[in-house]
């Protein structure tokens, strides 16, 4: 019974990332984009219908194989608006032998 409760617990915070809204960042004014970022750490920022990213509060929350770099979004008030970090691979072809 145990189990299935902590399955069942899983699979509802799993469910619940996957869902996660994109929000729009021409609705928002830049400090309002940074708060929201800010306050969610991690959020899916959609600058159009099809355009989107994920844009995390610090590039610590990338991946060890990928490295943060500066996400600037368009937002009500501003065309490049500094929102957060997003992740990228890091370059594996250094070209040190």
């Amino acid at each position: 019974m145990i189990r299935l409760a902590a399955a069942l617990a899983l699979a509802v915070v799993t469910a619940g990332a996957a869902a996660q809204e994109r929000v729009s960042t021409r609705n928002l004014s830049c400090t309002a984009l940074k708060a929201r970022v800010a306050h969610d750490q991690t959020v899916i920022l959609a600058r159009s219908e099809t355009a989107y990213e994920t844009v995390h509060r610090d590039s610590g929350a990338c991946r060890q194989d990928e490295t943060g770099v500066p996400a600037f979004e368009p937002s009500a008030d501003m065309p490049n608006c500094l929102a957060g970090w997003r992740c990228t691979q890091r370059n594996s072809d250094s070209g040190q032998r």
